[in-house]
């Protein structure tokens, strides 16, 4: 409660921000030099697809949502039935916004060795990012990722496992309709949990279902705050940031949540997951940043000077010794301190390519179906005529992958989860896994494990006992990484993945959903 207070008084200073790039400023940078250089010079359930569960909806309604699995154009395989389209986020006569906010959805049902009993919600980061990026190129029973030509099957679909809710969210995403006015993770959370219960109201055939809600990036914001809400009902009237909760309301959401996955999350300050471990980072990648001499002196020196330099050996500790004390004013970096920016515009001068979500990706820069970043096929799918009208998507909205409009109109108020709900959630789920990719570098794995030796959940601070090496083991492959699990939290690195733990080691992302789901008792 000591250290909450502390960052309730410094919120303020923050309110107006989130992160300081985003997903689509980041592509922009890399499009920018791409474009100067150029100018200059097992065991696991997965199966093929075979067919669905049968899966019948009786509320009239759903039949407007029903998205033929023979008709995605470019698509020359039956991905199987599903629904998709606009959802209200609220029945309630008193909200005005109810005929033109709408989040929207696209829902597949379980394949035929994946579990009816189930339901995962999965949304992307940004904030402001698509979620159908995620199934289109994570986690779907389609893929069609970087480089592709045309989509194929996605054997580590997590249709697999159960049925997926992919939704665009918050207000301002994607295809989701309405003027952007979220305030903060509460605002968030409400238009969440109200399009939920609307979602519930025409596929009532899935109410009482086990719920997983799951995400990535700032996903890791997203999904503890509407963890959150869903087991408690907050106090909105008092606009605090730590709000009275009332214990769980079972009246609120027909659905029983168990766990979460946040892989890759922003759950703290950005002084913490990337400006301490960032030197770090490149001196552990220097083949791959290849830096010359004078340049590491340089970093090395201006991380000594901005008390980066032995953080991890000298705080991070098993068990902690007390709250982790954090550099600058423990929000923002110290002036002259913004490591993370220097590395990155430099990384880009030697490697136009540079990529912040997978650091070894080099020229070419692969061809992607969604544009990202910022390439300039015309159309990108998902606003090809003939794609909206056969996923019942609004034909005269522009989509893009990350919003070209701020879904924060006057930033993100909310303290980081860590701070405040992820205790709470871990405390209250079945299950919680953090994953995180060793390649990812626009949020570092060593940054979320001082998060997590930050937090205090069950009684203690952080893990007790050390994360070992090479703990991770994947079936039929071995060992992928590390893993760890303390009082209800399960942490994972997965060695030779970014920041998109689904696109780029689907098996092991699998498997870890196995493990969250109870589908395997241990890690």
């Amino acid at each position: 409660m000591r250290l909450l207070a502390i960052y309730a008084a410094l919120l303020a200073v923050v309110a107006a921000s989130a992160h300081k790039k985003t997903k689509r400023e980041i592509g922009e940078h890399q499009l920018e030099a791409a474009k100067r250089w150029q100018t200059s010079g097992s065991q696991s359930r997965s199966v093929k697809h075979s067919g669905v569960q049968n899966i019948t909806f009786t509320n009239p309604k759903a039949s407007e949502f029903y998205v033929d699995g023979t008709s995605l154009p470019l698509v020359d395989f039956d991905v199987g039935p599903s629904w998709a389209g606009l959802l209200p986020i609220s029945n309630s006569p008193n909200e005005t916004r109810q005929a033109s906010t709408r989040l929207y959805f696209w829902f597949f049902p379980p394949g035929p060795e994946g579990s009816s009993d189930d339901l995962i919600f999965w949304t992307n980061g940004g904030p402001g990012c698509s979620s159908l990026e995620g199934l289109l190129q994570e986690n779907g029973p389609f893929s069609w990722s970087w480089g592709q030509a045309k989509p194929t099957v996605n054997q580590q679909s997590w249709t697999n496992l159960s049925s997926v809710l992919w939704v665009e969210q918050p207000v301002g995403t994607g295809f989701s309709q309405g003027i952007p006015d979220a305030q903060n993770e509460d605002d968030v959370a409400t238009q969440v949990v109200g399009f939920l219960q609307q979602f519930l109201e025409v596929f009532s055939e899935l109410k009482g279902k086990k719920l997983y809600l799951t995400g990535e990036s700032y996903a890791g914001t997203y999904v503890p705050c509407e963890s959150d809400v869903v087991f408690f009902e907050r106090d909105l009237e008092t606009n605090e940031d730590i709000a009275n909760y009332i214990y769980e309301n079972p009246t609120q959401l027909d659905l029983s949540l168990q766990g979460i996955w946040i892989s890759d999350p922003s759950i703290s300050w950005d002084v913490v997951q990337e400006e301490i471990p960032a030197v770090d980072f490149v001196n552990k990648y220097a083949g791959l940043f290849s830096f010359n001499q004078t340049y590491m002196d340089y970093l090395n020196e201006k991380a000594a000077t901005c008390n980066y330099t032995g953080y991890m050996d000298q705080y991070v500790t098993y068990p902690p010794t007390g709250p982790l004390p954090l550099p600058g004013d423990s929000i923002e970096f110290a002036e002259g301190c913004d490591v993370w920016d220097d590395i990155f515009y430099n990384a880009l001068i030697i490697n136009p390519a540079f990529d912040v979500y997978r650091i070894w990706d080099t020229y070419p820069i692969l061809w992607d179906v969604l544009g990202f970043p910022g390439q300039t096929q015309s159309p990108i799918y998902f606003n090809r005529i003939d794609v909206k009208e056969a996923i019942h998507a609004p034909v005269e909205t522009q989509w893009s992958e990350c919003s070209n409009i701020n879904v924060f109109p006057n930033g993100d108020s909310s303290l980081p989860p860590a701070f405040t709900v992820l205790p709470n959630v871990i405390e209250k789920n079945q299950r919680t896994v953090i994953v995180h990719g060793l390649a990812d570098f626009i949020l570092i794995a060593d940054g979320t494990r001082i998060a997590i030796q930050n937090m205090t959940w069950n009684g203690l601070q952080g893990f007790q006992t050390p994360i070992a090496n090479d703990s991770f083991i994947v079936d039929g492959v071995g060992a992928y990484g590390t893993t760890h699990s303390e009082r209800g939290l399960t942490y994972y690195e997965v060695a030779l993945s970014g920041h998109m733990i689904p696109q780029f080691a689907p098996v092991a992302a699998f498997q870890i959903m196995q493990y969250l789901m109870g589908f395997r008792d241990t890690p």
